[in-house]
């Protein structure tokens, strides 16, 4: 596999080294992880249930705690990062959606971080509401509570409200899971969009079907780093991995 392009924690938007993460219980998370991501880069996390993928972004996030290694976001450890540099969306059956908040609530939590609960948000911070709302294709739904939506749509609303955070770095843990082609492919452009605009995104899948489309490179685990490297390279040398991977689209 080829090494990252980049070549230093303090050039690389994420770097891990011999990465470790345990559970409270004593379980092993992740082992052996080394990677490198660039600003401007998409790194495909991907591997089966249980191998780390969550794990990993939720480490990332500052959520989990790094048990032995290093893992840096723009040189620093994530717990020391600014409020509201990490925009971290979760999987869908992770969100209790039992709570009455409507779709704009929801997004207008991204900017929480930024201006603090306490304060009244500015005519920019509405805006920036709007426009990731109608980014995902929700703004006729931003009234609507975020409970009676279908998954696809309540994962396009939690996308938004990362959207409308400004972050530093983005997150996605299986975003394209309960969408539909056509949502799928707004999700494609959206992510392709946010690395050119020098934002580094990991996103976690199962579907590599169109892995060259979505990611500049891959990352794959089973507890332990499997591979890593370019997107080509990996599916090169392991063609029958997309196909090991994929599992088509999900239902709307």
């Amino acid at each position: 596999m080829s090494i990252p392009v980049v070549t230093s924690a303090v050039e690389a938007a994420v770097a891990a080294c011999d990465l470790e993460v345990a559970y409270d219980d004593g379980r092993v998370g992740l082992t052996q992880v080394n990677f490198a991501l660039a600003p401007g880069q998409v790194l495909g996390v991907i591997g089966p249930n249980g191998s780390g993928k969550s794990t990993l972004l939720k480490a990332t996030a500052g959520l989990l705690r790094v048990s032995s290694g290093t893992l840096l976001v723009f040189g620093r450890e994530p717990a020391d990062l600014a409020p509201g540099s990490v925009a971290y969306v979760p999987q869908i059956e992770a969100v209790d959606w039992h709570f009455p908040a409507t779709v704009r609530d929801i997004v207008s939590m991204g900017r929480f971080p930024k201006i603090g609960r306490l304060r009244r948000f500015s005519a920019r911070d509405r805006a920036l509401v709007d426009q990731a709302l109608e980014a995902v294709e929700l703004l006729n739904l931003a009234d609507r509570t975020i409970g009676l939506l279908s998954g696809g749509q309540q994962q396009r609303a939690f996308l938004a409200r990362a959207l409308a955070q400004e972050p530093a770095i983005y997150l996605l843990d299986e975003p394209t899971t309960g969408v539909d082609a056509a949502t799928e492919e707004n999700l494609l452009h959206l992510v392709r969009t946010l690395a050119g605009n020098g934002k580094p995104v990991m996103m976690s899948t199962h579907d590599l079907e169109r892995a060259r489309d979505w990611f500049d490179r891959l990352l794959v685990l089973d507890t332990h780093q499997v591979l890593e490297g370019t997107t080509s390279d990996v599916l090169a040398t392991h063609p029958g991995l997309a196909h090991s991977h994929a599992h088509g689209h999900p239902k709307p």
